[in-house]
């Protein structure tokens, strides 16, 4: 008995590396699962007595069959999607940084109107960030940085022409 299974080893690793390959979509343990799991198959279908294994070794030949046809499909969803993934990662950053602006826009707005400011006026931005949530500076997702400018003039981000990080006219608090 000991022997028989000693003798279906190729089947059982075809098999796990079958599994593996599938599992972990790994072409190297594939070409490896469905060497063996050839070897192994015809050794139990010439010698089923003294090999035996023949569907452990069908199992991982096929599960390694399967993970060569998984790759290119997987390669052609990544192809599709990393794009739409940045772009999307990408846009939530230029929202957020307009966000941001708007906050800044606001908390510039308050403070003029609480301590009786002009346009024209330089800003303290120190005396600003007390209206905003954080009581500190925003900080731009995409690695901005934010300039307050002078009352009625609007903040702006380093990457606004770069990357549409400015805020829209509608957005603007108006004097």
């Amino acid at each position: 008995m000991s022997s028989q299974t000693a003798k279906k080893g190729m089947a059982i690793a075809s098999m796990v590396l079958g599994i593996m390959s599938v599992t972990c979509f790994s072409v190297l343990a594939g070409i490896p699962a469905i060497v063996l799991g050839h070897i192994a198959y015809s050794r139990a279908r010439r010698s089923p007595e003294e090999y035996g294994g023949e569907g452990q070794a069908m199992a991982g030949f096929i599960m390694g069959y399967i993970s060569f046809a998984l790759v290119p499909i997987l390669a052609m969803m990544a192809a599709i999607a990393i794009p739409d993934f940045v772009k999307a990662r990408s846009t939530a950053q230029q929202h957020a940084c307009i966000n941001n602006l708007r906050m800044i826009d606001a908390a510039k707005e308050q403070w003029a109107l609480e301590n009786k400011k002009t346009v024209g006026t330089p800003v303290v931005i120190t005396e600003v960030n007390a209206y905003l949530p954080n009581g500190a500076t925003p900080i731009c997702p995409a690695g901005g940085v934010y300039a307050y400018n002078v009352l009625g003039t609007p903040p702006t981000c380093s990457l606004g022409e770069k990357l549409g990080h400015q805020l829209p006219p509608q957005l603007r608090v108006e004097r």
